[in-house]
């Protein structure tokens, strides 16, 4: 899809800017596969269609609609998920033209898979089989949850790669769900990260757990940590790495987590961080025999990097914004996913670009982003994305909306993608004439642990703070008109926009998308409590003073910005209760105020239409409540 040209790019064209993942190199390094998201807006859905590129082809093409490409070890087949009768199953695809064949036939689909290293099967995972009686209580009581007590969870299974194969179950579902899984490199080997349920409220109860997959013995590790994603062997099978908290588990029950990569000698049980000078943000993507590949911010750049043993990093990318990589296991080849200052994604192979997706805007013009960075109140320095019109000068007073990311451990990039923002139409409300403001506020990730940790116990009054006083550099700058400003923000950036919009008089229009209003009622509702805690560094019902003293809710009475509130319906993260108490408070106080919940939808949507109607709101609100178009 080409878009028209000479002007900004609408709504529709923003919703429809393809996004890139899943990216995988074949152990050859010939061959790289990768996912492609776009929008149908027939049938009002997104599509994953799997792209291949071949050293000996110039371009890539288009194999397959499906998601989670991986390159079998010899690099002869292409593994991959599709969708049967709405639930994921694993495909095996030879590229020689014969068809692909179905090998899994989970009832309720596969979440996970990788491929044996022998090249004969795969290993997968899946939810656990039912007994009579947990079937029975499904009905009853609906999926997950019987008795308040969690039954569904997902284990380990074996199938060979071949057509009419039969799957065989390595471990027990109940009580063991596990959420990522590794196989060493003799096959012999898995290692699980595991937890009692999927709930997000048993994150503290996760732990690393040995499989031995011929006699099926499972050793539980003990890692006192809090444990992240990115769990893999070395390639002779005696550590392991993974992504860890700095400190004990018992330490974040009130404190705000930091992490980082921690390694583990399986045969003395010796652990190691060798990387706590770096951002909390780094994850391990790859073991391979040069080192193992990782991946972190700093500040608005994602680096990639090649960690030795004896602690030192090679710099593999530290310009741009790394989505993705993958190496082979000798190192010898790389692919990733880069996007450059003012572009969107594109996919790199061995240092050659192999895609054209900057080619989506066709002669379009678009908003520059440059960063910009001013003092908080406290001295504290804070950075942030402006965006600008094309030819833009400095001169002038321009209308200001302020775009605040969620999070908190999140930031904002100078760069062009709808992966990270599919509500807020920052194009158009360039091309309307505003400029935008994306601060990268205290606790946001990318600046350091101390950062991270800066705002705690102090949500919301610091943000706030962080995004006025961004606000008034940019007017003293003589570029933002101080009577004409908005605020936005989904999620958490959601509850600072409320807060903004409640406890300052600084701007005369607010939207707020998912946004907590009462962090009491919050944390009695929402699946993630432990957050809060980590944040306010204790419970309402021990520290009732800190939930007050936060919570947007608190200074209600102050109120006096004209407000639309957007919700998900069946949002879990942040329940649509805070969104509901916030309209009461506003109406009650006489605040013009708008409520549109989303039927259906969670944190965001998988229908582009119900994106672009978020995306309008917006835009309506602020061009009426702002400009008074």
């Amino acid at each position: 899809m080409r878009i028209a040209k000479n002007t900004y790019p609408t709504i529709k064209d923003l919703i429809s800017l393809p996004a890139l993942s899943g990216l995988h190199i074949s152990n050859d390094g010939k061959k790289t596969a990768f996912v492609k998201r776009t929008a149908d807006w027939n049938d009002n859905t997104y599509k994953n269609h799997i792209w291949i590129y071949e050293k000996s082809k110039e371009e890539p093409y288009e194999l397959i609609e499906g998601t989670s490409p991986l390159w079998s070890p010899d690099s002869s087949k292409l593994a991959y998920l599709r969708s049967v009768d709405g639930e994921n199953q694993i495909f095996v695809e030879s590229l020689d033209g014969n068809i692909g064949v179905q090998v899994t036939e989970e009832k309720e689909g596969v979440s996970a898979f990788k491929w044996d290293p022998a090249g004969k099967g795969l290993f997968y995972t899946a939810l656990s089989l039912e007994s009579e009686e947990i079937k029975k209580s499904r009905e009853i009581y609906g999926d997950f949850q019987y008795a308040g007590k969690e039954y569904r969870n997902h284990c380990l299974s074996y199938i060979e790669s071949g057509e009419n194969s039969v799957a065989h179950q390595l471990t027990d579902g109940k009580d063991f769900h596990i959420h990522e899984f590794d196989v060493s490199s003799d096959g012999k080997k898995a290692v699980l990260l595991a937890g009692p349920s999927p709930d997000m409220r048993d994150y503290f109860k996760r732990d690393l757990y040995l499989l031995d997959i011929e006699a099926g013995g499972l050793q539980k590790l003990n890692v006192d940590r809090l444990l992240g994603g990115g769990v893999y062997f070395s390639p002779d099978g005696s550590k392991l790495c993974y992504a860890a908290s700095i400190r004990e588990k018992e330490y974040y029950k009130t404190r705000i987590q930091d992490s980082t990569l921690e390694i583990v000698d399986l045969h003395t049980g010796h652990r190691t961080q060798p990387l706590t000078e770096i951002d909390s943000t780094v994850v391990p993507l790859r073991w391979t025999s040069k080192g193992i590949l990782i991946k972190w911010q700093d500040k608005t750049i994602v680096c990639i990097g090649l960690l030795s043993e004896d602690g030192t990093v090679e710099m593999v990318s530290r310009d741009g914004f790394i989505l993705d990589a993958s190496m082979t296991g000798d190192g010898m080849h790389l692919s990733f996913i880069k996007a450059m200052a003012n572009e969107t994604f594109e996919v790199y192979v061995d240092g050659k670009k192999i895609t054209d997706e900057n080619s989506f805007f066709g002669g379009k013009i678009k908003s520059n982003r440059e960063i910009i960075s001013w003092q908080s109140t406290d001295g504290l320095d804070i950075e942030g994305v402006l965006s600008t019109p094309a030819g833009f000068d400095g001169k002038g007073k321009y209308p200001l909306l302020v775009l605040i990311h969620g999070g908190p451990a999140w930031a904002s990039f100078p760069i062009h993608s709808g992966c990270f923002n599919d509500k807020y139409p920052v194009e158009v409300f360039i091309e309307k004439g505003f400029i935008v403001l994306e601060p990268n506020y205290r606790g946001s990730s990318g600046y350091g642990n101390k950062f991270l940790k800066a705002n705690y116990r102090n949500l919301g009054l610091g943000d706030c703070q962080d995004v006025i006083s961004g606000v008034d550099a940019l007017v003293t700058k003589g570029i933002a008109d101080k009577d004409r400003v908005g605020v936005m923000g989904w999620s958490q950036g959601g509850f600072i926009s409320a807060f903004c919009s409640i406890y300052s008089d600084r701007f005369k229009a607010a939207s707020v998308g998912g946004g907590i209003t009462n962090w009491r009622h919050h944390y009695a509702n929402t699946d993630i409590p432990w957050f809060i805690r980590m944040h306010l560094g204790n419970d309402p019902w021990n520290d009732q003073e800190i939930y007050e003293k936060t919570s947007p809710m608190t200074y209600i009475k102050f109120a006096c910005t004209p407000t639309l509130i957007q919700h998900g319906e069946v949002d879990a993260r942040v329940p649509v209760t805070n969104s509901y108490e916030l309209y009461r408070g506003l109406k009650d106080m006489g605040v013009e105020t708008e409520f549109v919940v989303f039927k259906g939808m969670a944190y965001c949507s998988e229908q582009p239409g119900v994106n672009m109607a978020v995306m309008e709101q917006n835009l309506e609100w602020f061009l009426e409540r702002v400009l008074g178009e």
